[in-house]
């Protein structure tokens, strides 16, 4: 999240500096800001984030009220509205569509099934898959969601959150084992990230489904906080197999960011 400081030099700034439309800059500044904080928040919060006047700030407001983005609670406090959740679904359908050929390369590499997920909210949700070619492969559904202690994907997500955030969020799911494996304590939990920020990678090791692991790296400086993974059987994916996967997990995902940081759409 960016820092006060620096986001009220960017909403600050005059449209022509950057090329664009000052309000629109300024109502997805607000926007962002909103998700940032939960999803919910007083006008004085974004007033001292952003660096805006109030004014300004309850007329930018106003609009995405009268838009659907915004709509205020009996509170006064201003939500995120659901018309940003069409927006979202489409948003997360082609990000999928344009990693298809970024996990077509990983299973070509790796002979596994490629994944790409998502944290949307308190949970993990699976937004593209390439299947291994092997007759023994895993499958998941694109769409699936689940929690994030017992995936890889969701360590590779949740490894760089603060502690009280990932303790908070723990605290909403819940730690359910889905196997005899699945960590199921918050300080096991946030062991296990600390691993993950040392090593690099997360691991699923036999915590989701037993006879199955799971490699995992997030996508660095995604626009919204996006992992990819590759998963088959234990037998497969050994620690052997771990030590040729993870670069090509790491490559692919820094290619993915760089295409989804380009101005086009991107492409392979």
């Amino acid at each position: 999240m960016p820092t006060p400081s620096a986001s009220s030099t960017d909403a600050a700034k005059p449209a022509a500096a950057s090329g664009g439309v000052q309000s629109l800059e300024r109502a997805f500044d607000l926007l962002e800001r909103m998700a940032d904080a939960g999803g919910e928040v007083g006008l004085s919060e974004l007033s001292v984030s952003s660096g805006l006047p109030l004014p300004t700030i309850h007329r930018l407001m106003r609009t995405l009220v009268v838009c659907g983005y915004v709509r205020q609670q009996p509170n006064r406090r201003y939500a995120l509205g659901p018309r940003l959740i069409r927006l979202g679904e489409s948003a997360s359908r082609l990000l999928g569509t344009w990693a298809r050929p970024y996990l077509a390369r990983l299973v070509e590499e790796t002979g596994e099934t490629a994944n790409m997920a998502l944290l949307d909210g308190d949970e993990i949700v699976y937004v593209a898959q390439v299947p291994s070619k092997h007759s023994m492969r895993m499958f998941t559904e694109v769409g699936r969601r689940v929690l994030p202690h017992s995936t890889g994907v969701g360590k590779a997500l949740l490894a760089d959150v603060p502690p009280d955030e990932v303790r908070s969020l723990l605290a909403r799911t819940g730690m359910p084992a889905a196997t005899n494996k699945t960590i199921t304590t918050p300080d096991d939990f946030l062991t296990a990230l600390e691993e993950v920020r040392r090593l690099g990678f997360a691991v699923d090791d036999n915590e989701q489904e037993i006879g199955v692991r799971c490699l995992a790296v997030s996508v660095p400086n995604s626009p919204t906080a996006a992992a990819i993974s590759i998963s088959g059987p234990a037998g497969r994916v050994t620690e052997e197999a771990t030590e040729k996967i993870v670069p090509v997990l790491k490559q692919v995902a820094a290619e993915l960011s760089e295409a989804l940081a380009s101005s086009g759409s991107p492409t392979h």
